[in-house]
């Protein structure tokens, strides 16, 4: 298997093929707008809406740098967690369902184009690696927060 197939491979494992750690498309599928818009009562804790913008935010950004498109989009990491606007509403919630799917296909399709000398320069396969374990750590904070909520299966 060379760099790529392995990278392809570790990327669909944050995405939908669980592996040593839960994927973000089971961690959110047949969530509501109102269970992906809840928190806590008194924690300073990001939704499960804020932390899958955070993500969408970072795979279209690096996308976008894998293919030479300019990235104008520029937010610092705060802000990236209110990319969309977190309604109480359905509709608004499964179009950012299928936004961090596109953005997982735009990474995909990227990376696969990807050769070993590109993934040498400027830290490329580093930067990969980091969205990768960064998408595991927030997956991990979206099911405890389905978890504290009463929304996670009990059979998982």
């Amino acid at each position: 298997m060379n760099r790529t197939d392995l990278l392809l491979r570790m990327l669909d494992t944050t995405y939908e093929e669980e592996s040593w750690y839960a994927p973000i498309k089971p961690a959110i599928d047949g969530l509501t707008a109102e269970q992906a818009s809840w928190r806590p009562v008194g924690e300073a804790t990001k939704t499960i809406w804020e932390n899958v913008n955070h993500l969408i935010y970072y795979k279209e950004r690096l996308a976008a740098k894998l293919e030479g498109r300019e990235w104008t989009k520029t937010l610092d990491g705060n802000e990236t967690f209110y990319l969309t606007e977190q309604l109480h509403d359905d509709k608004e919630w499964r179009a950012v369902v299928e936004r961090v799917k596109t953005a997982h296909r735009g990474l995909r399709e990227a990376l696969s184009k990807t050769t070993t000398e590109m993934l040498e320069q400027d830290s490329l396969e580093g930067k990969l690696l980091d969205i990768m374990l960064h998408d595991a750590y927030h997956t991990g904070q979206i099911i405890q927060l389905r978890k504290m909520q009463g929304s996670w299966p009990s059979h998982r």
